[in-house]
């Protein structure tokens, strides 16, 4: 099993770029499957994430092939519609897969997803809508066993603004009866990716606000797509910049995705400059607190950027305070920073962080995607040399993010 192994307090400065989307690619190689064609993907980052969902579309029976950040993938030659167990587990999106199997195929049989442990995360939204889109659903020793009857558009209102009830709505969508709308669909730009790919792909869908109309049409259409930038790299290597201090850019992004970031970093006091697709960060001086974080649906302050902003915020003067709103177990990082010296009291959603004078590396376990970003951070403003183990959970979301490190004036190596 590797590990990180980080060198702190080394002042950054230097450029580095961001890769495409996880939270976009995921759902768009999903989307692969409804098209019956082939399908060339640009920009695909080199994740443990995508290759599980490549994992899964060879078990269909897709052709797969990467070509360095290209994706091609030939779904003409399906030939399964159930997911195995062990592939269900390897990604808590894996979900995904409901919507556009059952669309192509007409039945899906799946279990349920596993991932990254952050509380129960109910598909009951993907069921209730699958149900109303007219399927017959059976549920049984953790499996799904979907067939679909005569599938008729309808309106469709969620309880939440879910970002995967949303994506599985659309894809199976299109192979429906008529039309459909979703109310209060999630607006993550991520979903706006996957409707662009849609369209190209031959749907027909249209984003007004927070309703999502689509069309059932046949979606036969060879299709190229590049995925969008990803903007919880983005805000991760924003407050790596925050939390060690220097001058850093970061390149080949999208300025307007992580506005609630840019705004809690400026107010603890970093310089941001946003151009077209790049933002510069400078901080020279010690940071500040922040007004409190609340994590909400976008547009909001996004759950994926709490546990890294709470680690530039821990050697800030004055108190923080977090709000999680998303998901009830987001604070399993918690423990860990405090082994390095952080100050952090939790009470059920609400976590308040007190700005300490210095933080001492030491070896640290990595919980979950974000919370492994969230240690790396830390150990980069900290004093002294930290281990990092159980790194595979942040290889499901960061391309060797030692090589980032390193670009950025940090000291960084994979054991």
């Amino acid at each position: 099993m590797s590990k990180l192994i980080i060198d702190g307090c080394r002042s950054l400065s230097g450029s580095v770029s961001v890769n495409g989307a996880k939270n976009s690619v995921l759902p768009i190689l999903a989307a692969t499957l409804i098209n019956a064609g082939e399908n060339i993907i640009h920009n695909c980052p080199d994740l443990k994430d995508v290759d599980s969902a490549i994992n899964i579309l060879h078990h269909l029976g897709c052709k797969v092939r990467r070509e360095g950040k290209t994706v091609i993938v030939d779904s003409s030659t399906i030939t399964r519609y159930d997911i195995p167990d062990n592939l269900m587990r390897e990604m808590r999106s894996s979900v995904i897969f409901l919507g556009p199997v059952l669309a192509r195929c007409g039945k899906s049989s799946m279990s349920f997803p596993g991932g990254c442990e952050l509380g129960p995360r109910p598909i009951d939204l993907h069921i209730d809508a699958v149900k109303k889109l007219g399927a017959d659903v059976m549920e049984s020793g953790g499996k799904l066993e979907c067939t679909a009857g005569k599938m008729t558009g309808k309106d469709i209102m969620l309880s939440f603004p879910s970002v995967g009830a949303t994506e599985n709505i659309i894809l199976l969508a299109t192979a429906c009866h008529g039309r459909t709308r979703i109310k209060n669909a999630a607006q993550e730009p991520e979903i706006d990716d996957l409707i662009a790919f849609v369209n190209k792909a031959g749907g027909m869908v249209a984003r007004r606000g927070s309703e999502i109309e689509i069309i059932g049409t046949q979606t036969r259409e060879n299709t190229e797509h590049k995925i969008m930038p990803d903007r919880i790299e983005t805000a991760t290597y924003m407050c790596m910049g925050a939390a060690v201090g220097g001058d850093i850019e970061i390149k080949n992004t999208c300025p307007h995705h992580v506005e609630t970031i840019t705004e809690a970093l400026t107010q603890a006091g970093c310089e941001i400059v946003a151009g077209t697709d790049f933002i510069r960060l400078k901080r020279d001086k010690i940071l500040g607190s922040t007004k409190p974080v609340r994590t909400m649906p976008y547009p909001g302050f996004p759950t994926d950027a709490q546990a890294p902003l709470m680690a530039a915020m821990l050697k800030a003067r004055g108190s923080t305070i977090f709000l999680e709103t998303i998901f009830e177990n987001r604070y399993r990082h918690v423990n860990e920073l405090m082994r390095m010296g952080a100050d952090i009291k939790v009470a059920g959603r609400v976590a308040v962080v007190e700005g300490v004078t210095k933080l001492f590396g030491t070896k640290v376990r990595v919980t979950d995607l974000r919370g492994g970003a969230a240690m790396c951070i830390a150990a980069m403003s900290a004093l002294g040399r930290s281990e990092i183990e159980d790194v595979f959970h942040i290889d499901r979301g960061y391309e060797k993010i030692e090589n980032v490190i390193n670009a950025l004036g940090g000291k960084a190596i994979r054991e």
